[in-house]
């Protein structure tokens, strides 16, 4: 059976991506994770590396971490892909909905390394893909909010019924599409047991402003 590898930044469009992946029979074996090296964390998601290995391990599946500066990012992310190629995978799934020049970026250099590009929830109603996110029993945490596009108030959030209610009721993606917020998934159907994390401190990285979680995963700072 050919085998995939995700990439994954915790929140909830890569949980989802999963989700439809397996479903369609997408033998996803391995999970692919860039941080930044100066703070350990998910760009822009702000999830600490531990949380993200923590996910891993709750899923039972393999996880490539690498930390990258944003200057490198291209060149780790080709060699991640001749890896991958020479390591037997027949292709790398994401979790894109709508932002076509992110799309492109990727599928331009997922085909040029000779593997399959897919795109589990690529081209569907944002609402409707938080919805199916909901519904299927998965629960994440609002980690990082982009501020003039959604208030501080959002940060910690759960993502539930009452979260897709109120976010459909704003001028914005309802699915963040367009970095109006970004989650940490905790609760998840392929997950051998919900992850255990706790609201800590607050803090902005320019006009951003996010969450710190810890928890079993991660020592309190």
């Amino acid at each position: 059976m050919k085998r995939y590898a995700l990439m994954w930044s915790g929140g909830k469009d890569s949980g989802l991506a999963l989700l439809r992946a397996r479903a369609r029979g997408v033998d996803v074996r391995c999970l692919v994770n860039f941080i930044d090296p100066e703070s350990q964390r998910v760009r822009f998601h702000a999830t600490r590396r531990e949380l993200i290995s923590a996910q891993a391990g709750a899923l039972g599946i393999d996880l490539r971490q690498l930390a990258v500066p944003w200057s490198g990012y291209e060149a780790a992310f080709r060699q991640t892909l001749a890896t991958l190629k020479g390591d037997g995978y027949a292709g790398v799934a994401f979790g894109d909905i709508h932002l076509a020049d992110v799309r492109a970026w990727y599928e331009d250099r997922v085909t040029a390394a000779g593997l399959e590009h897919v795109e589990p929830i690529w081209g569907e109603p944002p609402l409707t893909l938080l919805r199916e996110f909901v519904a299927s029993g998965a629960r994440a945490v609002v980690t990082c909010c982009e501020e003039g596009k959604l208030d501080e108030s959002w940060l910690g959030r759960i993502i539930d019924d009452d979260f897709v209610r109120d976010i459909a009721a704003l001028p914005i993606d309802p699915a963040g599409e367009n970095g109006e917020y970004h989650s940490f998934v905790f609760a998840h159907p392929l997950f051998r047991a919900p992850i255990t994390w706790h609201a800590g401190d607050r803090r902005r990285d320019g006009r951003f402003v996010q969450l710190d979680l810890t928890g079993d995963a991660v020592p309190s700072s």
